[in-house]
């Protein structure tokens, strides 16, 4: 305890933190001038907003030059694919090539494409022992590759 006749003075300073901060915050952005604050936080909300907006317009320009839709030139299931990525059907299993723009079958070299054009069967009861069938068939050109 402190003797009957010295006064003492206590100062509390533990709220000042909060309040010096602020104050010295204050002085620098008056002295050093308060523009570039407001024009960053400008560019900063600009990019917010502009983005977005130019993120999907790119995907959509994207995905309208790279993104092909058909058909299977197989079993005609339609199909999507991206532009030169090979892929395959998946209802019927077949790879499909889709460098030139549409939906194109991979065949090894050498293989002979050919279009089935007249398929002629009977099945009588007297036939029944012989199972062959005649069928017509068109060769067709080799791709162009």
């Amino acid at each position: 305890m402190a003797p009957k006749g010295v006064r003492q003075l206590q100062l509390n300073f533990s709220g000042m933190g909060c309040w010096l901060t602020l104050a010295i915050g204050l002085v620098l952005m008056t002295t050093v001038g308060i523009g570039w604050l407001l024009k960053s936080l400008l560019v900063l909300v600009s990019l917010l907003v502009l983005l977005p907006i130019v993120l999907i317009v790119g995907v959509q320009f994207w995905l309208r030059r790279n993104l092909v839709e058909g058909t299977c030139p197989s079993c005609s299931n339609p199909l999507t694919g991206f532009r030169n990525m090979p892929m395959s059907c998946p209802n019927c299993g077949v790879g499909l090539d889709l460098s030139t723009g549409t939906f194109s079958r991979v065949t090894p070299e050498g293989t002979i494409d050919v279009d089935v054009i007249n398929v002629e069967t009977s099945n009588t009861s007297e036939q029944a022992a012989d199972t062959s069938t005649i069928v017509d068939v068109e060769v067709l050109p080799p791709a162009d590759n």
